[in-house]
């Protein structure tokens, strides 16, 4: 899942503090503890009901509550069940700090007592097990406790809070909704947007940063492959095109290794071939499904075309009675972490925390909508990871990250209190860095 998409040594780049200076107290964060049980008590709840991408009806109405309670202006259902809360504290920069809120259809496995249980019926009428396998109820948990120790050092701090609930990250599209209905136009434009993504790969407690690219661009690509269909034992009276899929499948493998230069991350995955319903009969057509993931535009834009043409030359060399029919649908662009902020915030952290718990993390191919926030407001942005597995999992697999259940595995369940207080005092940290000083 990794690349090798890193720059110059974390510590040079980002000038952090020795390790071994002493963290510094941070008077903001004192009241984390005390509130700590009450919002446990909101991670589990979201845990043991999950809500589908586009659905977080409920989801969404516990967090605009927390947030109303909290002495927020809440307005709910932007873009969907999406929810902005906004508190203004005199004259200063505007940020944004944002947490996604759906689940994944998929089987809880954990054996946690607050495991999920619940089914729902997914945009094409079938019933699915949902899960947050990928710890939304993570982040929506975080950003209300960071939300609470704001409210509550509005002494430390000048300028206007902006919170958004974002639904249907999975997938892509719901913060794009947000955007189309109005997110900028109704309320303030951030100067800075902030999230983070809890990751697996870190131990619980620990904070990483990915200065430049963070996140991919990802591309799906579906391709019908026809034929003519005819008897198994006449071959040459058809055009198979499971043939000629398996020669796409096969020449796609070349795109990377023969037409990518090494030093630019690119993925071309197959992850669908369906055709034919039985051994002794010629389909007419096979259908194919691929994931292609990139960071810049020009590498972007060259897989695609590499795709469409292999596809095409494949079909014409066997002579198939006609093109294939190839729909690109974008899932997402990529994620990019401004340099400066990276290093303002990472310090900031690495401050608080201890500089032994904040590190380098490379950029990785998965999707992630969070980068639309920025973008559209053309503003710096950043999204952190914070560990999420226990310390002891680690140590007893020798530190292998590929043998701990990784984001949307049925086993996925992160150290819970060190990794709610981090991404809670993480967030509170960012925030407090970039907003004004009174």
């Amino acid at each position: 899942m990794l690349n090798t998409f890193a720059a110059p040594a974390f510590a040079t780049l980002l000038a952090l503090p020795a390790a071994s200076a002493p963290p510094k107290a941070s008077p903001a964060l004192a009241p984390l503890n005390a509130a700590y049980p009450d919002l446990e008590a909101l991670y589990i709840d979201l845990h043991r009901n999950p809500e589908l991408s586009g659905h977080e009806e409920k989801t969404s109405a516990k967090i605009a509550a927390r947030l109303r309670a909290l002495g927020y202006e809440v307005t709910d259902h932007v873009g969907g069940f999406g929810v902005v809360a906004l508190m203004r504290n005199g004259k200063g920069p505007t940020v944004l700090l944002r947490a996604d809120m759906d689940a994944l259809p998929v089987a809880e496995k954990t054996g946690l007592p607050y495991a999920s249980t619940v089914t729902a019926k997914n945009d094409s009428g079938e019933t699915v097990p949902v899960m947050h396998a990928c710890g939304h109820d993570v982040h929506s948990t975080s950003l209300v406790g960071a939300a609470t120790l704001l409210a509550r050092a509005k002494s430390r701090w000048r300028g206007t809070l902006v919170l958004v609930g974002q639904p249907a990250e999975e997938g892509g599209g719901g913060a794009a909704r947000m955007l189309k209905d109005g997110l900028y136009e109704r309320f303030p434009k951030p100067d800075f947007t902030i999230a983070f993504h809890d990751d697996p790969r870190l131990p619980a407690g620990k904070v990483g940063f990915s200065p430049g690219p963070a996140f991919a661009n990802v591309d799906s690509i579906d391709v019908t492959v026809f034929g003519r269909g005819g008897h198994g034992s006449r071959p040459e009276a058809a055009v198979d095109p499971i043939v000629i899929a398996a020669r796409i499948v096969t020449a796609l493998q070349t795109i990377v290794s023969r037409e990518n230069s090494p030093f630019d991350p690119a993925v071309v995955t197959v992850g669908s071939i369906h055709g034919g319903t039985r051994p002794n009969i010629i389909p007419d057509e096979v259908k194919l499904q691929i994931t292609v993931r990139s960071y810049s535009p020009e590498v972007r834009r060259r897989l695609l075309a590499a795709v469409d043409r292999i596809a095409k030359a494949e079909a014409a060399a066997a002579a198939a009675p006609k093109a294939p029919d190839v729909h690109i649908s974008g899932g997402g662009d990529a994620v990019y972490n401004d340099p400066a902020l990276t290093r303002r915030i990472s310090t900031a952290v690495a401050a608080v925390l201890g500089a032994s718990n904040v590190q380098e993390m490379h950029a990785i191919m998965a999707g992630e909508d969070f980068g639309d926030f920025g973008r559209a407001a053309k503003c710096p942005s950043l999204i952190f990871w914070v560990g999420a597995t226990a310390p002891s999992k680690l140590a007893a697999v020798g530190g292998d990250v590929d043998r701990v259940p990784s984001m949307h595995s049925s086993e996925f369940a992160p150290d819970r209190e060190p990794t709610l207080k981090t991404g809670i005092s993480a967030m509170t940290i960012a925030a407090l860095e970039v907003l004004g000083k009174p």
